[in-house]
């Protein structure tokens, strides 16, 4: 949920590489913790009964070679950043009502000021089975809650240095790769390195459905949103590497956290693609685009989180997307970083 329609609820009640010069890249030694990912032509989205609406139609992508972090940011990685830069994320800071507003109808009241302090989206299950088309029933707004209090201030991050980062917005992932001389992924390269090389695969690991006997990643147990058998071991985010690697080498291309990719989210980009051939190291569209929120820009999300369910969304599988607020920081988003190849 985006940050902003919480806190008015409250208130009112360059990617260029061409994969044909791939082969004459020499690319530098491996870079710390990163894989290489060598790039090739796929078909992006799906014509699955699975898929939602923004992931059809399936279509050809080609994308140049890249390095990918092996996991998503962790919690010591982060911490390493702020203490070098003195870095203060989103939800450490009050929202600002004029920011809010501009995201909003015209006719949207103000939000109260005392609401206006640092926090952030936590998961919070409900006592029973709820109506799940309404998402502000299992998300709350808590004040400071952040990256280093994911539930909330009586909260610590003890014993999660190799968890993944959460509570952090586009802009803290871009701030944080900037300073490590990376990069955001487009959301092609995002897929095309969650796939490992499978071909029309429904999952990241396959074709096996995941269940309480084939567990394949950190995904929802149980009866969403009120009850997590938590048979993987892990009621909320697991350290990375809990799972197996995709073919690339890389752990938790799906659940554990949703990933912040650079692009713009467009609901219809798909649609648009048809009858153009086979699209090259697409970057996103040029703006936000989603008529069911028309006054918010959205920047995309990708992997499924902890939170993922097949009772609720089965959006844990590599086709999957939504937009958010690049402002949103919630318990079950972090990111991972990409760089490319020097030409020599």
């Amino acid at each position: 949920m985006p940050r902003i329609l919480l806190l008015v609820g409250l208130a009112v009640g360059a990617f260029t590489a061409t994969f044909g010069l791939v082969k004459l890249i020499q690319h530098d030694a491996t870079p710390s913790g990163m894989v290489w990912v060598p790039g090739g032509e796929f078909t992006m989205g799906t014509d699955s009964e699975l898929g939602w609406p923004d992931e059809k139609p399936a279509h050809l992508v080609r994308v140049g070679a890249f390095w990918m972090d092996e996991t998503e940011v962790t919690n010591a990685q982060f911490r390493a950043f702020v203490e070098a830069t003195g870095y203060v994320t989103t939800a450490e800071k009050p929202p600002d009502a004029d920011e809010i507003l501009r995201q909003l109808p015209p006719t949207t009241p103000a939000p109260i000021k005392e609401k206006l302090v640092a926090g952030s989206l936590v998961f919070t299950p409900t006592k029973g089975p709820v109506f799940l088309g309404d998402f502000s029933q299992w998300w709350k707004w808590t004040p400071a809650a952040d990256w280093r209090h994911p539930e909330g201030p009586e909260s610590n991050l003890d014993g999660k240095d190799e968890h993944p980062v959460v509570h952090v917005s586009w802009d803290d992932a871009v701030a944080y790769a900037q300073w490590a001389g990376k990069r955001l992924p487009t959301e092609a390269e995002w897929e095309f390195a969650a796939r490992g090389g499978l071909k029309g695969k429904p999952y990241v690991w396959g074709d096996e459905k995941p269940s309480d006997e084939a567990i394949f990643a950190n995904l929802w147990q149980g009866e969403f949103p009120h009850k997590n058998t938590a048979t993987d071991g892990y009621e909320r985010t697991a350290p990375v590497k809990t799972y197996r690697p995709n073919g690339y080498g890389l752990y938790d291309m799906a659940g554990n956290v949703w990933e912040w990719c650079a692009d713009w989210y467009q609901r219809d980009l798909y649609r648009r693609r048809v009858g153009k051939g086979v699209v090259v190291n697409p970057t996103g569209p040029q703006q936000s685009v989603d008529p069911a929120r028309p006054f918010m820009p959205q920047r995309v999300q990708r992997g499924g989180s902890f939170l993922c369910s097949d009772s609720y969304c089965s959006r844990y599988r590599p086709s999957a997307r939504h937009g958010c607020s690049p402002d949103t920081g919630m318990s079950h988003v972090g990111f991972r970083c990409v760089r490319t190849p020097q030409k020599r």
